[in-house]
């Protein structure tokens, strides 16, 4: 999958089959959008090809409100977005910058410079909320007047559903709020997870509950930081790391801003393995939430925190424990 960053690139096909959307997820609503996608562009014998926004553009509008918590909290890192999307088989994605200038867009200017001229798009697939240009001002009906007099086929899709919940960006949002992971892997088609590069931390895991001076037997943990200020899932988790070792390996996850240690940091994912002590940094690694434990909270000083910590690891061990027999 090739990877452009705005239009005006040479390697951008001169002809595509279209999508448009945050694909924040990329969730089972997203996927069957591709499917289709891939369907029609195979049909018209063009590549497929994901439009897609960064920052989300309700965060810009959120930042240019002076109100940031407006902003959705974000499910999937970029990186994140882009490895979904090409495990569904897109060959393309044009990934634009949201700032000021994008914004000011007339509808009929996006399709006049993006989609005719930027990509030429001959073929264009929304959602069925879907809205463009300044103001929102450009709907379906634009749209498809446009493909009329500009030579590009309009289609539109209803939304997706699954055990009669409609799949949404936001629904995911709110089963990982609640801690409900198995209501997350269903609407995602499977289970919710981060990657990244392993980090430096401040190395204070392999210090808690560490039994004498001198052994290295604390909970050393690998770090990944969160790219964004908010993030869809908070808190400690069961988890199995991908990309260690020629399995899956089983412990425990936390996720958010360490309240305890440096309240008000940015986000970081800090994940214990069990009975793994190996220099990684720089590797990439996936983690997999399973099962929800608890939320974040501060606790009045590190000896708290460790005996929570302990306890978190025992509750792990034995989900895992439960799910073998």
């Amino acid at each position: 999958m090739q990877v452009f960053r705005g239009v005006h690139h040479p390697g951008i096909a001169s002809a595509c089959a279209l999508t448009i959307g945050n694909f924040d997820g990329v969730h089972r609503g997203h996927q069957a959008m591709l499917a289709l996608l891939h369907s029609e562009a195979r049909h018209r014998g063009l590549p497929t090809c994901v439009l897609t926004f960064e920052p989300h553009p309700r965060d810009f509008f959120a930042q240019l409100a002076g109100k940031p918590e407006l902003a959705p909290p974000r499910i999937a890192t970029l990186r994140d977005k882009l490895s979904e999307l090409e495990r569904c088989g897109i060959e393309q994605v044009v990934v634009m910058r949201f700032d000021a200038a994008f914004a000011r867009q007339t509808p009929q200017a996006f399709i006049d410079d993006m989609l005719v001229a930027g990509l030429g798009t001959r073929y264009v697939l929304v959602g069925d909320d879907f809205r463009f240009g300044a103001k929102r001002a450009g709907d379906y009906a634009m749209l498809d007047a446009a493909g009329q007099a500009q030579g590009f086929d309009v289609a539109r899709m209803n939304s997706y559903e699954v055990h009669g919940l409609r799949v949404s960006s936001s629904a995911v949002r709110e089963a990982l709020r609640v801690g409900n992971m198995e209501q997350v892997a269903g609407l995602l088609g499977r289970p919710y997870s981060i990657s990244g590069h392993v980090t430096h931390g401040r190395k204070l895991g392999r210090d808690l509950g560490r039994s004498a001076p001198g052994r290295d037997d604390g909970f050393r943990t690998l770090n990944r930081r969160f790219p964004h200020t908010r993030t869809a899932a908070t808190g400690v988790y069961v988890e199995q790391a991908f990309g260690l070792a020629g399995q899956p390996l089983p412990g425990v996850a936390s996720l958010g801003v360490r309240p305890t240690v440096k309240a008000g940091a940015k986000p970081l994912l800090e994940v214990f393995v069990f009975d793994f002590d190996e220099e990684i940094y720089g590797r990439r690694v996936n983690v997999e939430f399973l099962h929800k434990l608890r939320a974040e909270e501060k606790y009045d000083d590190l000896d708290a925190l460790t005996r929570q910590i302990r306890a978190d690891v025992a509750q792990a061990r034995d989900y895992f424990a439960a799910v073998r027999t």
